[in-house]
């Protein structure tokens, strides 16, 4: 490390620092340009909905429809205005980085070559690489470090993995396999020294550390579910809205000898086919639904669109601790040499766990030791009486305590425990029964669990205790204690259609070990190091049958993500530290506990009470409730007025005049919309919560294609009733305006109840009270004063009675077309 760094253990000469300052910059987390608000609103203008909708406006204007014109661009300023503030928000969030970083910093400098080393204080923003660092109780870390030295060094690493207790540290060659974080030679800018002091060089400043790469945005990240379902729908409607006035002009100058006459009412149809309300009804329904899940669940929803996504959610990527599993051991077993139960060895550990941290004057337990103690009775606490201790050392990974022998004068106990390997080369054994209890740890090892040996051996009293020749007394496992709601919250997430990923920096066998205590079965494990061997493609096939990623870096857990959107997934990540960042922005949507660290929580688009799984399924639930209201009401409002364009276009072809005038179908368009705001508080029917409330375009098209051809073939037989009751149309215009207007209010009114999938129940819910209002209108409106402003006039009796089995006859065929349509997709859903 110090050839790399050309520098030493008595540190830079001021010299060289000052060359090292120039050639990498100040000590700094790089500044993120965050767009402004203005430049924020401009981009939500650009957004397809929002585009089509301000053409149809500004055309309306054109054509002198003010009133149309004037609610379609309120409509848009409103939607881009939310969508503007809230990125704007976000943005600042990065502030939040300043207050984890530290302003000064203890170094050791030379100020030349061969004078001695003068330890100071400096800005931290002149640190270097290379420089020598003092670390003391309660310093920030000013950068990435190696420790040369180190004295009971415990660090808080929560900012970076979310790693709620501290961790021990200390210089050591040979650290292990167990991923970069939990390097005990390394300690990370970000994080802060809970106890003990420390003597370390730099390794990276700025830009350059873990903390700054977690930050650092790496482009744009990708179109969200809700994102890519907007657009879909979006692109359609442009079609239809541009397609739908030119062909209304030329088939009226064709046909007709029509000519810019028709405009105003070629753009009333094309206004007609979109739907306006979508922005106020999306932001209603997410709204509501945010709001319920803040008031009863704690969630907070810090993006609207992210509870789209939510409930469109299929895979969800959770670390092990502290959301499957609490962040301590618990004791599973205790065994003799055999691999027999024997509770005799549990009462030695926790004799041992015991009198080393009162002897020793330990401030607090580690956790293996409090899991022991906790497993322990009063009993065994006070069996024995402690002489000495020697406390547990990293390096000899051994904890020895000397007690006194009940009922034996004169003779102490010498108890030993810590790490296998370590408590069996201090064993009187021989080399194949030492062999054969280091494979009995290991199996166990393998199979998930923690394992602590345990040796004793009879001393005289006042002797000093020797760590060798010590006779093996057995084995004591411990396991992850699993989280209280966690089992269940699973399970609830899998009847729901959600798939849970374990990507976690720790062992395999303990991932798998959770897992299987929880019920979830393993489909498959992959470690880091197989995964780095991978293509995109070949990660992509094999994350979808994979449960467990174990020995995971940031950079794995973003790639994770990436390769399960690949394959077709809505992906949720759930992280809380700092090297969560990437994953959380590339994933559909992220989560957050609201103890994580500060960037993270405020990066999330979701932030819980507490890291319980329990939340999330509520969340899931809600965001499929708003999903399903808003694909409820696109099928019926885009499939209704597809239906009526249709008739419209084909009616203008075959009548000597238009068959409804501008200001007619924009009132009936107005009426209808308004009618459909009743499906943001509607509940959907329990079907539609069991799986993801993917809006998929494509099902969509077909959807509202079918269901609107049979819209329009009622509006046609309605036309062929005005002509039989009305004895031809021709003869009076505002009595075909009328009828036509009547029965696609109507007509509207009945699929709004009959294709609205929610929940049925003897009460009449919001939209069937809406439905009935719309009847209502279409009825009373053309023979009120009102109508007859709008040139409409009452209608004949014999047209009610007509009108009435044309209606029936569509809410029979309507009745058939759903049920057909919810046998295929139920076959869909079903079929792997």
């Amino acid at each position: 490390m110090f050839r790399r760094l050309d520098t030493g253990p008595r540190g830079l000469t001021e010299a060289q620092a000052e060359g090292r300052l120039v050639r990498f910059g100040e000590n700094a987390i790089p500044d993120a340009r965050d767009p402004s608000w203005p430049r924020l609103f401009a981009r939500s203008v650009r957004d397809p909905f929002t585009a089509v909708l301000l053409c149809l406006g500004l055309v309306s204007a054109a054509v002198f429809a003010w009133g149309t014109a004037s609610v379609i661009l309120l409509l848009v300023v409103v939607s881009c205005v939310l969508r503007a503030s809230g990125e704007h928000r976000a943005a600042r969030s990065t502030a939040g980085l300043r207050r984890l970083v530290a302003t000064t910093v203890t170094v050791q400098r030379r100020v030349y070559e061969d004078t001695a080393p003068v330890t100071r204080e400096i800005p931290v923003e002149e640190l270097v690489p290379g420089d020598v660092v003092r670390l003391g109780p309660g310093d920030l870390i000013p950068a990435d470090v190696r420790l040369l030295r180190s004295t009971g060094l415990t660090v808080h690493q929560a900012a970076l993995t979310g790693e709620s207790a501290p961790v021990e540290k200390y210089a050591v060659e040979d650290p292990g396999d167990d991923g970069v974080f939990q390097d005990p030679r390394l300690c990370f800018q970000g994080g802060s020294v809970a106890s003990g002091s420390a003597t370390a060089v730099v390794t990276a400043t700025g830009g350059d550390t873990r903390f700054a790469a977690a930050h650092r945005r790496t482009g744009k990240p990708p179109a969200t579910t809700f994102e890519r379902s907007v657009q879909g729908v979006s692109w359609i409607l442009i079609r239809f809205a541009l397609l739908t006035p030119p062909l209304v002009l030329m088939a009226n100058a064709a046909l007709r000898g029509r000519g810019l006459e028709t405009l105003p009412f070629a753009v009333a149809v094309a206004v007609g086919l979109t739907p306006e309300m979508l922005p106020v009804l999306v932001t209603t329904c997410l709204a509501r639904g945010a709001a319920l899940l803040a008031r009863t669940h704690g969630v907070i929803v810090r993006r609207l669109p992210a509870l789209h996504d939510i409930g469109a959610m299929d895979v969800l990527c959770v670390d092990k601790t502290g959301t499957l599993t609490q962040d301590r051991p618990v004791v599973h077993r205790a065994l003799d040499a055999e691999g027999r139960d024997d509770p005799e060895v549990l009462r030695w550990a926790v004799a041992a766990a015991w009198w080393s941290l009162q002897l020793a004057d330990l401030p607090a337990p580690d956790a293996l030791d409090e899991a022991l103690l906790a497993a322990a009775d009063e009993d065994a606490l006070m069996s024995y009486d402690g002489v000495t201790a020697r406390p547990l050392d990293p390096a000899r990974r051994l904890a020895t305590v000397v007690v006194r022998t009940p009922g034996r004068l004169g003779t102490h106990t010498q108890i030993t425990k810590g790490a296998v390997e370590a408590v069996l080369q201090r064993c009187a054994l021989s080399d194949d029964e030492r062999s054969r209890l280091r494979d009995l740890a290991d199996t166990h090892a393998a199979d998930g669990l923690r394992v602590l040996a345990v040796a004793i051996t009879a001393r005289q009293a006042g002797a000093r205790p020797q760590e060798r020749g010590l006779t093996f007394r057995g084995l004591v496992t411990l396991r992850d204690a699993l989280a209280p709601t966690a089992a269940e919250a699973l399970a609830h997430l899998a009847a729901r259609g959600v798939t849970v990923k374990v990507l976690t920096g720790d062992h395999p066998g303990t991932a798998v070990r959770a897992c299987r205590d929880l019920g979830v079965p393993v489909a498959g494990v992959l470690t880091a190091d197989r995964l780095d061997t991978l293509t995109d493609p070949e990660l992509t096939e094999l994350a979808r049958r994979t449960t467990v990623f174990a020995r995971c870096t940031p950079e794995h857990k973003t790639r994770i993500t990436r390769a399960l959107q690949a394959g077709g997934h809505t992906v949720g990540f759930l992280g809380d530290g700092v090297n969560d960042l990437p994953a959380l922005r590339t994933a559909d949507v992220g989560i957050a506990p609201r103890d994580a660290a500060g960037v993270s929580r405020e990066n999330a688009d979701l932030v819980l009470a507490g890291k319980d799984l329990t939340a999330i399924g509520h969340a899931v639930a809600a965001g499929r409730h708003a999903g399903g209201n808003i694909a409820t009401y696109l099928r019926i409002t885009l499939s209704s007025n597809l239906g009526n364009v249709i008739a419209m276009l084909s009616a203008g072809l075959l009548l000597p005049f238009l068959p409804m005038l501008p200001a007619q179908v924009l009132v009936q368009n107005l009426c209808f919309d308004a009618a459909q705001l009743a499906f943001a508080h509607d509940r959907p029917a329990p079907s539609a919560l069991r799986r993801p409330s993917v809006l998929d375009p494509r099902a969509l098209l077909r959807f509202i294609i079918g269901f609107g051809a049979l819209n329009a073939v009622a509006d046609l037989a309605t036309f062929g009733v005005l002509a039989f009751a009305l004895r031809g149309p021709g003869d009076d215009e505002a009595l075909f305006h009328s009828g036509w207007f009547t029965e696609n209010l109507l007509t509207q009114a009945v699929v709004m109840v009959l294709l609205s999938f929610g929940r049925g129940g003897r009460q009449p819910g919001p939209v069937t009270w809406s439905a009935a209002g719309l009847a209502g209108v279409g009825l009373l409106l053309p023979a009120s004063p009102v109508g007859a402003g709008l040139g409409l006039s009452p209608l004949p009796g014999v047209y009610y009675g007509l009108l009435a089995a044309v209606l029936a006859l569509y809410a029979v065929a309507l009745t058939a077309a759903r049920t057909r349509h919810e046998r295929v997709s139920a076959s869909a859903v079903a079929q792997p």
